[in-house]
């Protein structure tokens, strides 16, 4: 049986519709790439948890987090523990042209089996051999590019 978990990620944006995400290595589901965020805290709002996510993981203080992308489910194990995440996934820019994470962050990344990072231009995105985390991304940031934050995110549960 998997326990609930609920979750908020962040789509960090720059001007050029590059996307910023990790490449995770997770025990059940192997190496995919996920943009920064994770579990929400008891009384934390899904934007309250994936912006202390963002901090947490980036270093990044300078970013709010803007509408909402996506909701998503899916299964994985996590620290051992089978789970069905439920996330919200939000739309942020970026205040800079790319910049990498900062800080000392490492026991963060580690704990969360982070391997790396990088910023993916929408061609990169389009032509990923690697899975992707939610796997309809490339789809929702190239409407996002297209037509601007969507009125109602899309439901991917």
């Amino acid at each position: 049986m998997r326990i609930p978990r609920k979750a908020a990620r962040v789509a960090v944006l720059d001007r050029d519709g590059a996307v910023f995400m990790f490449r995770y290595d997770n025990e059940e589901v192997g190496v995919h790439w996920a943009m920064p965020g994770g579990g929400t805290e008891p009384g934390e709002t899904p934007a309250e948890g994936a912006l202390r996510e963002l901090r947490e993981e980036t270093g990044w203080t300078d970013i709010a987090v803007g509408s909402l992308l996506c909701l998503w489910e899916h299964d994985f194990t996590r620290a051992g523990v089978p789970v069905r995440q439920h996330e919200h996934v939000f739309l942020a820019a970026a205040p800079a042209p790319r910049r990498d994470p900062s800080g000392d962050l490492a026991a963060a990344r580690a704990e969360d089996r982070i391997l790396r990072w990088r910023w993916w231009t929408p061609d990169e995105l389009a032509a990923a051999d690697e899975p992707l985390w939610p796997p309809r991304l490339p789809e929702l940031l190239a409407a996002v590019r297209r037509d601007g934050p969507p009125a109602h995110p899309a439901d991917l549960r």
